[in-house]
């Protein structure tokens, strides 16, 4: 569970830098990264059995 919670850690930080490398503007980014983000949260709350 420990190592689930951990790659999924270091996949949401992989896809934020990769978004930060994308060619759109400041908004457009700010809101993938908001959803990614929040996308993350709730796997690993799910992942703990939180909910």
């Amino acid at each position: 569970m420990i190592v689930s919670a951990l790659v999924t850690f270091v996949i949401v930080l992989l896809i934020l830098y990769l978004i930060g490398l994308l060619p759109v503007d400041a908004r457009a980014k700010q809101i993938a990264r908001i959803v990614v983000i929040i996308i993350g949260v709730v796997y690993l709350l799910r992942l703990l059995g939180v909910y």
